[in-house]
């Protein structure tokens, strides 16, 4: 009997979804997790939180789901609003022996590739009742080696375009 646990699950989907995406440059995954359930129409502003978000991503990817989230016809408000958003990060290492190394904060001095799937999970709840209303997450399989960093540019143009994708499946206000 095959017994796969759910974060195998998760980075085989993840793979299979991003595998064929990887000859057209910088590409990343995204799938709706929760739809349909709210009162699509009566929501006309949101509120946004971060959950384990690391600090050198939460400014300009707020600003890219801001913004495919904003062409949707949703007004940003954090005090007053219909919905709250929480973006949560979290990532899976794909190789079993790298469970405990955290690719983000990793030492320098560690001079092995680190393999892993990066996630962003994003939940939409009222904010009167709590009830959750839409969810989705984007996700991408990185490969780094030591020494290298994010090129915040390419990333950028990549993380809208996947919002915008992702957020069509957003029923909307019709």
């Amino acid at each position: 009997m095959w017994r796969i646990s759910r974060l195998r699950i998760l980075a085989l989907s993840g793979f299979i979804l991003l595998a064929g995406c990887a000859q057209s440059g910088l590409r990343i995954g995204n799938t709706v997790t929760l739809c349909c359930p709210g009162s699509y129409g009566n929501y006309g502003s949101y509120g946004v939180q971060v959950a384990e978000m690391p600090l050198f991503l939460q400014d300009w990817l707020l600003e890219m789901f801001d913004r495919a989230f904003q062409e949707r016809g949703m007004t940003r408000n954090d005090q007053v609003n219909d919905l709250v958003v929480t973006l949560r990060y979290r990532h899976v290492n794909l190789n079993a022996e790298q469970q405990d190394i955290d690719p983000l904060i990793r030492q320098e001095s560690f001079g092995e590739e680190l393999r892993y799937i990066a996630v962003v999970e994003i939940s939409m709840r009222e904010s009167a009742s709590g009830d959750p209303v839409w969810g989705g997450e984007i996700s991408r399989i990185h490969t780094v080696s030591p020494g290298e960093y994010m090129h915040e540019g390419p990333a950028r143009a990549a993380f809208l375009e996947t919002f915008r994708d992702l957020l069509a499946a957003y029923p909307g206000r019709d």
